[in-house]
């Protein structure tokens, strides 16, 4: 099925709507509220547009699987004849959701314990996640938040917002906040724009992010009134959820455009996906489409452990394995950080291959893509940066109780202890009476 009359002279955006939606005015089909109120969500609904597998069929009729609901638009990009197809497996569940698998989790990370106030996950010291609804323009199968997200009755209020703002305010060490849900750009302009105007108008906090799959989903949203509104609130940026090659379409490139030519910094975020994208080659064509459209490739992520996400996990080392590929293979800027987001809230966690092999107080030696190894010569004159003299040190504030591993480089501290530590490795003396048993103390020492 071709999602695009390539014969069309129409403007991206404003294409002819391809089978079964060819009756749909032009017009229509470039209308986003028309996209999101027209959205597959049952399995007759599908069963006009693709081939439905029993397995398909199956997880549709279930009860226990994540909400479906796709956009006419993101559809139309689906193989009918294919379940191995790239756009298709993305959206449509198969009844491998519904299998559980060894520690899998509910919310794998831990973004409930670590929020103040409903909605608004505090992780890192100096920047906030703030989720603003919990609806999307289409439901990824490998959702994190699937625990919530779709459920048109946990939607956040205007109270929900006031204290996070609040929150925000009060807490000047926060400077970075990143707006997701959900997706905020199914919000409302109007809401949208509150909540824009309300961070801004907080002095410490500064760049406000959004996270968002719109631009690949519903690029018809994507449209002059809501850039007008983007670009009010600068410094802003916006990652955007791109997991394979297919997904930049010309309606998609042309929405990542008017964002770009809005001077709103752009990245993207990957899934590493079986099936999907987990392929060297379909990483680096995906990559190098991301540049040419003005998107730098930010995050590859190894998938979370949620429920129904199973089938989609690969092993770590096909992520190094892709790592491997990338790098001396393709620019630098083109290189996404592959992370894993810890399990129980750890956060991101860059995963790399190893490009030092060894170190002495002289020399580094290292490796580079090819397998060429070399040694590069230490300073034998260093003169270490001074904190006593330096404005930043001086202005510096403490993370409270969050410094990490970079306060024992700085000298702050000489050990991190993980809680209860000093207890757990307490240990009792033993009792040794000295004088009335000398020969059985000797035995209790020994």
């Amino acid at each position: 099925m071709e999602s695009i009359n390539k014969e069309c002279e129409e403007p991206p955006g404003k294409a002819k709507p391809p089978h079964p939606w060819a009756h749909v005015p032009v017009e229509q089909w470039a209308d986003w509220r028309w996209q999101v109120g027209h959205r597959l969500n049952s399995a007759e609904d599908l069963a006009q547009v693709i081939h439905l597998t029993p397995s398909e069929q199956s997880a549709l009729d279930a009860s226990g699987c994540f909400r479906t609901a796709i956009t006419p638009y993101f559809a139309s990009l689906m193989d009918p004849d294919d379940p191995n197809c790239s756009i298709r497996r993305q959206v449509i569940p198969t009844d491998k959701e519904l299998v559980p698998f060894q520690a899998e989790m509910d919310d794998s990370l831990a973004e409930d314990s670590q929020s103040p106030v409903p909605g608004l996950v505090h992780r890192y010291p100096d920047r906030v996640l703030m989720l603003v609804t919990t609806q999307c323009a289409s439901y990824c199968r490998y959702c994190t938040r699937s625990r919530v997200v779709g459920n048109a009755h946990a939607q956040f209020s205007n109270a929900d917002y006031q204290r996070q703002i609040a929150y925000i305010a009060a807490n000047p060490q926060v400077r970075d906040v990143l707006i997701s849900g959900g997706d905020p750009l199914m919000l409302s302009l109007k809401v949208l724009e509150r909540l824009l105007e309300q961070l801004r108008a907080i002095p410490h906090v500064e760049v406000i992010r959004i996270g968002t799959r719109v631009p690949i989903f519903l690029p018809q949203r994507i449209d002059d009134e809501l850039v007008d509104i983007l670009k009010r609130y600068h410094p802003l940026w916006m990652n955007i959820h791109i997991n394979h090659p297919k997904e930049l379409t010309p309606e998609s490139e042309a929405a990542i455009a008017k964002l770009a030519d809005a001077g709103i910094p752009l990245g993207s975020q990957t899934v590493l996906l079986a099936g999907i994208n987990d392929c060297p080659n379909v990483m680096m064509a995906l990559v190098h489409k991301l540049v040419k459209n003005r998107v730098r490739p930010y995050y590859l992520y190894q998938c979370d452990l949620v429920h129904g996400a199973g089938h989609f996990r690969t092993p770590v080392a096909k992520g190094i394995e892709i790592m491997e590929a990338l790098r001396g293979h393709t620019s630098g800027f083109a290189i996404p950080t592959y992370v894993i987001d810890a399990p129980s809230g750890g956060g991101k966690i860059p995963i790399l291959p190893n490009y030092m092999l060894s170190m002495s107080d002289s020399r580094v030696v290292v490796r580079n893509f090819e397998g060429f190894v070399s040694a590069y010569t230490q300073p034998t004159d260093y003169q270490a940066h001074d904190p006593a003299t330096c404005v930043h040190c001086q202005t510096h504030q403490s993370e409270g109780g969050q410094e990490g591993v970079a306060s024992l480089l700085n000298g702050e501290r000489l050990v991190i202890a993980p809680q209860d530590w000093e207890q757990l490795h307490r240990r009792e003396q033993p009792f040794i009476a000295v004088s009335s048993a000398p020969k059985q103390a000797e035995e209790v020492s020994r």
